[in-house]
């Protein structure tokens, strides 16, 4: 089948194109190898937003929450109805694997996992929640190993070591040690717990730590993962700590290799920034645009919801041009 505009990655920038694609009158797909907006999903289950719940609205459609700043729970349910407010035509589960320009028709061909589409232009919202930061460190690959972090439960009256010193490191840190676990450890490069963490939450934690209930090790890394514990050097000295789970909050990488096998042209600077026109966010392939956190490259913390969402008006001003 044949569409105006194809989106790749149904999470809230993605609903947020297919809504303005609506708008504007264009027959739309959004695409999703996972399920609707699936790192929400995937975030921890007691997760709060940093945003308040009007600032990651979409589509004119009320986000009513219970509380000051939305919850994850309240999150699903809330881009679940988006997406049904505006009939959008979603295939999930359905995973994107080539983008080929055609150069006779100047459309797009895009095979997936179930079907073949063409599309006059594709707009990329593949965010980068699937894909860890990884250690690089031997026994990453253990069991007690994870890059993912759900909810404290199973680490009660453990000895748990976290990596990280943001926002996750942060409330996995505090989350764990409030639900019992017998030992709380961070280890971090930085000198201190990052100024960019939650303003409510960084009190608690560098409280936490000055208190002992929570040991930190700073300026610190991992050097080796064991069955029964991690080595990790300090500025001092190398030290092996007793230790049942490792917790890596150290961040998600946008998928190169699938940027780059389609044709998108990465910039040389240090965070990988694909390049496309600030002002049309039409990447180095004419009619393919990119819209959300893929726009950062290694910076994931630059674009989040709430300023992402004009990526579509953006986007869509220029297909209207």
């Amino acid at each position: 089948m044949h569409y105006d505009v194809i989106i790749v990655g149904a999470g809230p920038i993605g609903l947020a194109c297919g809504i303005e694609s609506v708008k504007n009158g264009y027959s739309h797909l959004i695409l999703d190898k996972g399920m609707l907006v699936n790192s929400i999903y995937h975030y921890p289950s007691n997760m709060t937003f940093f945003s308040t719940s009007s600032n990651i609205e979409i589509g004119d459609v009320p986000f009513i929450s219970h509380t000051p700043k939305p919850t994850r729970r309240e999150a699903l349910e809330y881009y679940r109805r988006a997406t049904q407010s505006w009939k959008l035509n979603v295939c999930l589960y359905e995973s994107v694997s080539n983008i080929e320009k055609q150069e006779d028709s100047g459309s797009f061909k895009i095979t997936t996992s179930k079907a073949q589409y063409t599309a006059s232009k594709i707009i990329l919202c593949t965010g980068f929640f699937d894909r860890e930061n990884r250690l690089n460190v031997p026994g990453e690959e253990l069991p007690k190993v994870a890059h993912y972090y759900k909810e404290a439960h199973p680490y009660f009256n453990q000895k748990v070591l976290i990596i990280g010193a943001a926002n996750s490191a942060v409330d996995v840190a505090l989350e764990t040690f409030r639900t019992g676990a017998r030992e709380v450890t961070m280890v971090m490069r930085e000198s201190e717990i990052q100024s960019s963490v939650k303003y409510w939450v960084r009190p608690d934690i560098v409280n936490r730590i000055e208190e002992g209930s929570i040991k930190a090790y700073f300026e610190s890394e991992v050097l080796e993962i064991r069955e029964k514990e991690v080595v990790i050097k300090t500025p001092k000295e190398e030290v092996t700590l007793e230790n049942d789970f490792v917790l890596a909050m150290t961040g998600y990488l946008p998928d190169y290799d699938f940027l780059s096998k389609i044709g998108i042209a990465i910039g040389d600077d240090e965070f990988k920034t694909p390049i496309y026109d600030s002002s049309t966010h039409e990447s180095s392939i004419p009619g393919l645009y990119l819209a959300g956190v893929v726009c950062g490259g290694l910076k994931t913390n630059k674009w989040y919801i709430e300023n992402s969402r004009e990526h579509a008006l953006k986007i869509m001003d220029a297909l209207m041009a």
